[in-house]
């Protein structure tokens, strides 16, 4: 996997030549895996709402309980997963590398902010469209802008810190 990480890292790094000036390194990979998962994300669950959910509600039975899931936000459940784990080894594998934070805890504090992220799509999504009545892939894309901002601080100075090993056990 890290071989492919350095391919990806090559690619990026090609493109980053004429942003040298105006864009630190790690914010021009950053934005570039974050526009990949981004995309992805957004390919994945136009797929799922249109073909897999098929704009129907979804019933499930969890934890003795009847629940209804809307199309949107079953899309969302099925597509988070996924996202999940590719921005982690993005943001872990190419734009992080330099943080000695054991992966483990990098995961679990990656997840963290991954967490506030979801309840912004969730609370963004069921207002964007059950309450502003606008389509859902345009509201997905809409609450994307407002989630990349809270995820780079949140990596760069949470998830991925660098800290000192006398540190390290600290936190």
């Amino acid at each position: 996997m890290q071989t492919v990480a350095r391919y990806i890292t090559k690619f990026i790094d090609f493109f980053y030549r004429p942003f040298r000036r105006i864009c630190p390194e790690q914010l021009f990979r950053y934005g570039a895996c974050g526009a990949g998962n981004m995309v992805l994300d957004w390919v994945l669950y136009f797929i799922v709402y249109n073909f897999v959910v098929g704009h129907e509600l979804i019933y499930l039975t969890l934890f003795g309980r009847e629940w209804c899931l809307t199309p949107h936000i079953a899309a969302l459940c099925i597509v988070f997963p996924i996202t999940l784990l590719t921005g982690f080894w993005l943001n872990k594998y190419v734009t992080f590398t330099q943080s000695n934070l054991h992966g483990m805890r990098q995961f679990l504090r990656y997840i963290s902010i991954v967490a506030v992220n979801l309840a912004v799509n969730y609370f963004g999504l069921k207002l964007l469209v059950e309450i502003c009545g606008v389509y859902p892939t345009p509201s997905k894309m809409i609450i994307t802008a407002v989630t990349v901002a809270i995820s780079y601080f949140g990596q760069k100075y949470y998830s991925f810190r660098t800290e000192n090993a006398d540190n390290d056990n600290n936190t």
